[in-house]
């Protein structure tokens, strides 16, 4: 992709939903996916960090007035940069906090979607991590509400459970002015981070509304890391920071983001689901498409579910696509027919395993077998098909055969050669010669005894005519033969018998 595309928004009565244009993209990419999604309130230079993120210095748009730029969720998939045959898809989320929205339920939804669908969760926010900026991020707190790991009423959903499949969480602080100092002493960005997610001790309704949210983030989020940046260039800048030149902008500011970029390209991970299957494009986009008709329906996101109506589309998608090379490669086969029978078997044993390779490929916790006893089911009626086709041709080629060597024969029988005394033995040698030649001929088809049988058993009422013919046709002959032997032997008795009369 050249540039992002929007991934999801929303329609006109205000409902959200992907764009077919983006799962079109996604189905595409058949390798695996790091997803990494940045949310924050609206107009902190999300948009600018993931050009970063992207390689590029313009693709997000960046908005320069007050107003927020991005709507809904935005999507740009690039060839992953250190991790061969992966490809990182980058999602920029509408700002949250946008006073104009008016549904407040919209922001939750937005965040849950990012938390749903990345391997790695980006919160960019300004300034410092005080309460207010934890605060900021009340939609933490809210996720035990808005998504649910198993579909089951009587399974409490708890920390560990959303741990399992939970991205891991980067808090990029934007515009970050002070030292990183706790008590005097110089400590690191994580460090930094845990302090400001410090628990305080006690029970009071002011230390529970304190500590609720930190103690969120820390269970959902156990996998923590932070950055911070400092301005990237002048205030009178800022409104074309995309647009400005390496050398207008903060050499401080650059090496944090080198460093932030580099950490990401290096330490997130393969989007994985629950059960620790790997997402591909076209998982996520049937994850998204899922999880953003359940919100719309007014229900809540339930990962189980979404793995179970994934598991059908994939599945399904397996065994068509298995049985598609199964088919493409018998169809090369039958320009070869007619075939020996093992020749034809021996193929179907080999595409059958191909097929099924392709299948476990793609299929996805199809635990009781059931998608792939459909594709063996499918092979075994294309391999039936495909053995009437077999035999079709092997037919035809006997009767090819046969005709051939019978022409001569045919002539014979129609020019009467054989209505003869002595044609039937003529005509039992001619058959022979024909039936000792097919059999040299067409000793692998398939066909070869059945069509010779046919043949035979039409030749017999030939051969029984030409048998009866031959028979009438020697005592015929024979009896001409007896006459004139008789009218000889008269004739040769004449001179005797004028001998005594004289």
């Amino acid at each position: 992709m050249d540039k992002p595309v929007c991934f999801i928004d929303t329609d006109s009565a205000g409902k959200l939903r992907v764009q077919q244009s983006a799962l079109k993209i996604l189905e595409q990419i058949q390798q695996p996916v790091v997803v990494v999604a940045v949310v924050g309130l609206y107009r902190t230079g999300k948009s600018h960090l993931m050009n970063r993120l992207a390689g590029k210095q313009t693709g997000f748009a960046l908005g320069s007035t007050t107003e927020s730029k991005t709507k809904g969720i935005w999507m740009w998939c690039v060839s992953h940069p250190t991790k061969a045959g992966t490809t990182l898809v980058l999602l920029d989320t509408e700002g949250l906090g946008d006073v104009d929205k008016g549904d407040p339920k919209h922001d939750t939804n937005i965040f849950s979607l990012a938390v749903l669908l990345s391997s790695t969760l980006v919160y960019n926010s300004r300034g410092t991590i005080d309460n207010k900026a934890v605060m900021d991020l009340q939609y933490v707190t809210e996720l035990s509400e808005c998504i649910k790991v198993k579909s089951s009423d009587e399974d409490a959903d708890d920390s560990s459970e959303f741990v399992k499949f939970f991205p891991s969480f980067i808090w990029a602080l934007r515009d970050f002015t002070l030292e990183l100092k706790i008590d005097g002493k110089d400590v690191p960005e994580d460090e930094y981070l845990e302090f400001a997610l410090k628990l305080k001790p006690g029970t009071s309704r002011s230390v529970i509304e304190y500590n609720f949210p930190r103690e969120c983030i820390q269970k959902f989020f156990p996998s923590r890391k932070c950055f911070t940046f400092p301005f990237p260039t002048a205030p009178e800048n800022m409104s074309r920071l995309g647009s400005l030149a390496s050398a207008d902008i903060s050499s401080e500011f650059l090496k944090v983001t080198d460093h932030f970029c580099k950490f990401v390209f290096h330490d997130s991970c393969v989007k994985r689901l629950k059960v620790g299957h790997t997402v591909t494009g076209r998982v996520l986009g049937h994850l998204a498409k899922t999880y953003v008709d359940t919100i719309s329906s007014g229900a809540v996101p339930c990962l189980e579910n979404a793995v179970i109506a994934m598991a059908t589309i994939e599945n399904k998608a397996a065994v068509k696509e298995g049985l598609q090379v199964y088919q493409s490669e018998m169809e090369k086969l039958k320009d070869s027919f007619p075939l020996e029978l093992k020749d034809v078997f021996s193929e179907h044993q080999h595409l059958s395993s191909t097929a099924t390779q392709a299948f476990m490929k793609r299929s996805f916790k199809d635990t009781d077998g059931k998608y792939l006893k459909s594709l063996e089911e499918k092979i075994i009626k294309l391999f039936d098909e495909h053995l009437c086709q077999n035999e079709h041709a092997s037919k035809k080629r006997c009767e090819e055969i046969l005709s051939s060597l019978s022409a001569p024969m045919m002539v014979k029988l129609k020019k009467g050669f054989y209505a003869k005394p002595g044609g039937y033995d003529l005509f039992c040698k001619d058959l022979e010669d024909i039936v000792n030649k097919y059999n040299s001929q067409a000793k692998k088809e398939v066909k070869a005894e059945e069509i010779l049988e046919e043949f035979l058993k039409q030749k017999s009422v030939d051969s029984k005519a030409i048998l009866q013919a031959d028979k009438k046709l020697t005592e015929k002959e024979k009896k001409i033969k007896g006459k004139n032997f008789k009218d000889m032997n008269r004739v040769m008795q004449q001179p005797k018998k004028f001998k005594t009369q004289l």
